[in-house]
């Protein structure tokens, strides 16, 4: 079982946490990949996640369409059911981008996080999260030198951003298929 958070509500989201986790026993937190236009490697979340992190909490992180592109409509073009055809995927890998390059993921070691349908559109982006050049072996035998130029200031090591994305955990719901498993 799962309890969800008002994560923008502080205090509401610690007292969530320990009547979820000290009186109903919860296995974990329940997040969503954005709120509005805020993402889970915000800072604005450092309280709950020491929290969390104190508990060594499981957080499962399930997609939502931010406010940048819920308003996107191509249903006109012909695309049905764009939000969790495109959105979905798309803003998971935001989340990760953002919880990665904000160093929430290494500050907060003890939180075990679970994103959504085999982490959206992240692992087809690998090589678009090193940047600077930095390289990593992304599988076994297959080096890539990732993106020569960025436009952050955040340039962390190859090897460093393939440990954090290799550290959490990826859900298969809708993704069970040979090509995304691979």
């Amino acid at each position: 079982n799962f309890a969800g958070l008002p994560l923008k509500d502080t205090e509401g989201s610690l007292k969530e946490i320990e009547y979820a986790f000290d009186s109903l026993k919860a296995d974990g937190i329940c997040l969503i990949s954005s709120y509005g236009d805020v993402w889970l490697g915000n800072a604005m979340f450092t309280p709950v996640y020491e929290e969390l992190n104190r508990r060594k909490a499981i957080v499962y992180v399930h997609p939502t369409a931010p406010n940048c592109c819920s308003n996107l409509s191509v249903l006109k073009d012909g695309v049905p059911n764009e939000g969790a055809m495109i959105e979905y995927g798309t803003d998971t890998t935001r989340t990760i981008a953002s919880v990665i390059f904000s160093g929430v993921g290494k500050r907060y070691p003890d939180i075990t996080w679970i994103f959504s349908h085999a982490g959206g559109s992240m692992p087809f982006l690998i090589e678009r999260f090193l940047q600077f050049g930095a390289s990593a072996e992304i599988m076994p035998g297959i080096t890539t030198k990732g993106q020569g130029v960025a436009v952050s200031g955040n340039a962390m090591s190859g090897p460093d951003v393939m440990a954090q994305i290799r550290r959490f955990y990826y859900d298969t719901a809708q993704s069970a298929n040979p090509v995304t498993l691979g």
